[in-house]
């Protein structure tokens, strides 16, 4: 079914002229053009599955919008869409009143209806409601783009959210299934003994994590705050206190650059576990992913891009040491070499100290390559101050980075509970701060103070929801999981 085409083609702002015409059309007719309530309705899925060959008059109430509309005199058949799909309705003038009749040769594509009627099929043997009382609830009066085959401009997809999620049914499943993958998440860790919690969004230090904050300002109080770039450092002051298992999922802002795989606001979830170490954050973290895969596809084999993710194989473990040797042809140990290869990787390593170009050169060719799950193992001391440095060589510390699809997924760590070290590191962090960090960084004394009071060994946890949520949907950039991503303002 499609629209009738025009004898002439209108530009949009006279289809939306036309259109105000409607509206007042319909107010000439004591029809209200945007509706009220139309409650005790089915979902047009359910109405589906209730047809019965053997009641064909069997009454629904329904409502959605109209996606196709075809008008053959004294029947107009309509394409209905709501949350769970499409249906036919069909409007026949011996059914209805000369007024909802007049109503429904007002219609338009984009407008949303309430139905009510016979549940049947036609001669096609298409389930079709037979209205016998119609509802306008919300007249459009701007068109829809390219009559409703889908909104294709990505950027204009990304800004209009709204109206990709109507005309683009794949779109609506993968924020469907994002719904479903975040409450399963709640549901997994609720079921493990784990208390969700809430912790500031605005910080009066931005800390947890190594990242350029937004700033914001409270005018009562006179000061400055941060939007959080990470939750860590109260999720601990928790620990202390007594909360052995808890978690959040919420929000981090970080200012810094966007691309497929980055968006400034993003969606993680933060878990600590008492007693616990980045072992135990290992098997979590596997257990808990493999669960979800499983649960969108049994065989646990998700397709993302050209490849075939298999979450039901045991994930890889391998050292950050060992794949920065595989990588690159030599070790970590071999500096000259390591800011050789630096250079020809066009990184300024000149000022950096040799730990962060171990890691530069690191991220840009270890971590390629990383397509199947893969737990990259025990990480430089030096770039991880939140973590407990490992025993038997201080210089590496227990932390793991989870990649899939070539993508961070998120760390683990032991935490640090020695006050005394982890002051010793906070201060050589801040010594190592660049010129802008020194507006933000401050030492959190607080914090410390917890510290002192007591926090019990622990294992710590991040994911990333966001990215999580594109392995598993099949989706391959960050925005096309975020709803309303952020875009560069539209020139005038």
């Amino acid at each position: 079914m499609s629209e009738q085409p025009s004898e002439t083609i209108l530009s949009v702002s006279e289809y939306e002229q036309a259109r105000r015409e409607k509206v007042e059309k319909l107010r000439q007719l004591g029809v209200d053009p945007y509706g009220r309530s139309f409650g005790e309705c089915l979902s047009l899925r359910e109405v589906a599955q209730r047809y019965d060959p053997e009641n064909e008059e069997q009454q629904v109430r329904a409502a959605g919008r109209i996606m196709q509309l075809r008008d053959i005199g004294k029947l107009i058949f309509i394409r209905l869409r709501d949350r769970s799909g499409d249906l036919q309705v069909a409007l026949n003038k011996k059914r209805l009143s000369d007024e909802q009749w007049d109503v429904g040769k007002l219609l338009d594509l984009g407008d949303i209806i309430g139905v009510a009627g016979a549940l049947g099929k036609t001669k096609t043997g298409e389930t079709t409601i037979w209205v016998g009382e119609l509802t306008l609830l919300s007249k459009a009066t701007t068109p829809p783009p390219g009559k409703f085959h889908g909104l294709q401009d990505v950027d204009l997809r990304y800004r209009q959210r709204y109206v990709d999620l109507f005309t683009n049914a794949e779109v609506m499943e993968v924020f469907t299934r994002r719904s479903q993958i975040v409450a399963q998440i709640r549901r997994f860790m609720d079921e493990r003994g784990f208390l969700e919690v809430e912790t500031p969004m605005m910080q009066a230090i931005a800390g947890g994590a190594a990242a350029k904050p937004f700033m914001t300002h409270h005018n009562t109080l006179d000061m400055d705050l941060f939007l959080r770039i990470a939750p860590e450092l109260y999720l601990k002051r928790l620990l202390v206190g007594g909360m052995e298992r808890v978690f959040e999922i919420n929000r981090n802002f970080r200012n810094e650059g966007i691309s497929t795989q980055h968006n400034p606001e993003f969606t993680a979830m933060e878990v600590y576990e008492a007693y616990g170490d980045y072992h135990s954050m290992m098997a979590l973290t596997e257990s808990l992913i493999r669960h979800l895969a499983v649960s969108i596809k049994p065989s646990g084999v998700i397709a993302w891009g050209e490849h075939q993710i298999n979450y039901a194989e045991p994930f890889g473990k391998v050292t950050y040491k060992e794949l920065f040797a595989q990588a690159n042809g030599f070790g970590v140990e071999e500096i000259e070499k390591v800011r050789k290869k630096a250079r020809q990787l066009q990184i300024p390593e000149a000022k950096l100290d040799d730990w962060l170009v171990i890691n530069e050169v690191f991220e840009e060719t270890a971590e390629q390559g990383l397509i199947q799950p893969t737990f990259v193992m025990d990480y430089p001391s030096a770039i991880s101050p939140l973590t407990r440095p490992k025993a038997d060589d201080p210089a590496w510390c227990e932390r793991w980075d989870l990649f899939i699809g070539q993508m961070e997924i998120g760390p683990a760590y032991t935490e640090l509970n020695d006050p005394q070290v982890q002051e010793e590191k906070f201060r050589q962090q801040l010594k190592g701060a660049d010129e802008d960090e020194s507006t933000f960084r401050n030492l959190d004394e607080d914090f410390l103070h917890a510290l002192k009071v007591g926090m019990p060994p622990a294992g710590g946890l991040g994911i990333g929801i966001d990215r999580l949520v594109m392995l598993l949907t099949g989706s391959l950039s960050i925005r096309d999981v975020i709803l309303f991503p952020l875009m560069r303002p539209v020139e005038s």
